[in-house]
Parts: C-alpha cells; structure tokens; sequence
C-alpha cells in the first residue's frame, strides 16, 4: 500500500449526511465507516448518527469491513458522521517492492481475489489481457500499464453511471465513472495472475488546481504486487493526497455503502473529505 511520509501530517475532515425515504420499515445494511486500518490516524472517530435514532448493530464481515444493520422507520431517515484524521500532507508513494509471484506462491488470502466476480468477469476479458498486456515485464509494470490503458479507455462522467455496469460492459461502452475504472483494472489484473481487491473511501482534493468537482465518495484498488497489496486508481492515474478508506472486497457488490431490504429513495448526499 502507500506509505505516509514521516514529519508532514495534516488534519482532515471526512464525513457524509445521506438522507433516505422509506415507505415502510426497511431493514437496512450500511457500509459507513472509515476502515480500521486508520485507526491511528484518528482523533475524532466516525460515530454513525441515524435520525430518527435507532438501534444499531455493528459486526465485521468476511473483509474486515465494518457494517452496520438497523431497521429504518417509515419516512425520511438520515444517516451522518464528521470525522477527523491526521494523515500525510504529502502525496502518496509506493513501497520498492515490485515483483509479481507466481500463482502457486501466493499466500491462501489472496487466491479470491484472483477470482471473476459479480462485477468483474475474468473469463471475457482473459483473451484481451492476455494480448495486450502479456509480453510485458511481471510485477508492478504491468499493473502501471493496465492502470494506463483503462485511465485513456474509459471516459469519465457522472451521466455515464449505471449500477448494474459491469467491467466488461465498461470495456465495450468506454464511458463511465470511478468504480467502472477500478472494475475494469481489476478484470484485467485478475486476468493476468495479479490478485487485485477493489476499494471505496474518500480522496481529498488536496493538490489539486481548482476548479474542483462535487465531493462523493471514490472507487480505486490494491493489487498484490511485492509480498504487500498497494493501491493503484486508473481513475485519476496520479498519487493523490488525502486517501481514507471505507472499505474492500472483490468489487463493489462487497462494499455498497447501503443496502435496503424494502423501497426506499435517496434524497439527498452530500460528502465531505477537506483539510482543517
């Protein structure tokens, strides 16, 4: 993964209001917390508030991610947090570990996550990889090549977003948002013997000249590359200052930030991950 450089810390605030209407009691699942993996960066956690308040039950699933379960009462319920975490003021750099392994030598944890899955099919885009991507060195390079060919394929537009897209169907269209990049580099790493695990979180404008975009929440991922799994983001194929991850799985059917058992319709979503 990226590592912090020492002595350059800045504090910076994450955080969501979502607001929900149900039209009837609605169990609901909710991936909204910051990954524990940040744990010593935190000086005010993420606390969930629901409004109208209700009982919350919090568990870890097979990921490490942190869910949540309520039942949601009819009518407009709300679900925030504020947050604030000392991270590195710099951009991010990658470890000097850049060797791929062979399959057999992979440790048992990552053999998922060189699996096809709901949103990343292997099995079709195995031949292309293959030509593309297979007379290249192992290890990281091809990663950064995978990373530079879904960053110049796809095009980037909210208008382009469609829940049920798949890595493929991203491939075809060329067209798409965050989690259509990471799903396509992810297909194409699996393709290629490189485990690859999909990630959401926040990413701060940090660096960056403005105009700036509406704040939302990012799509990138970790590729097993050196004996450690570091990130790569064909979305914005740069370091970015400021990454806060929420949660990883095999794609983003493992990390939906909320999943509702009955009707429901967003009204509102707004999302903050700014420095103090």
């Amino acid at each position: 993964m990226f590592q912090l450089e020492k002595g350059a810390a800045m504090k910076l605030r994450v955080g969501y209001e979502l607001v929900y209407e149900c039209v009837q009691p609605t169990p609901m699942l909710l991936m909204l917390n910051t990954h524990y993996s940040h744990a010593k960066e935190v000086l005010n956690p993420d606390l969930l508030v629901v409004d109208p308040p209700v009982p919350i039950r919090q568990y870890r699933d097979s990921f490490g991610n942190l869910c949540s379960r309520i039942v949601a009462p009819p009518g407009k319920v709300s679900f925030s947090t504020s947050a604030v975490l000392e991270v590195s003021s710099e951009p991010e750099t990658r470890p000097p570990y850049t060797e791929q392994h062979p399959v057999e030598m992979l440790p048992d944890d990552t053999l998922v996550f060189l699996l096809g899955s709901r949103y990343c099919e292997t099995d079709l885009l195995s031949e292309f990889a293959w030509q593309t991507f297979g007379t290249l060195p192992l290890g990281r390079v091809r990663v950064d090549a995978i990373c530079n060919y879904v960053h110049n394929h796809i095009v980037f537009g909210y208008d382009f977003a469609r829940p049920t897209k798949t890595a493929w169907q991203a491939w075809q269209e060329r067209k798409g948002v965050c989690r259509d990049f990471a799903h396509l580099a992810v297909a194409l790493c699996r393709a290629m013997n490189i485990p690859a695990r999909y990630c959401t979180g926040y990413i701060s404008d940090v660096g960056l000249p403005p105009p700036y975009a509406q704040m939302d929440f990012a799509a990138w991922f970790e590729a097993y590359i050196g004996g450690c799994w570091q990130i790569f983001d064909p979305r914005n194929n740069a370091p970015r200052t400021g990454r806060v991850l929420m949660a990883r799985g095999r794609d983003a059917a493992d990390v939906a930030i909320s999943n509702a058992f009955g009707p429901t319709q967003l009204l509102k979503f707004d999302v903050v991950c700014e420095p103090l």
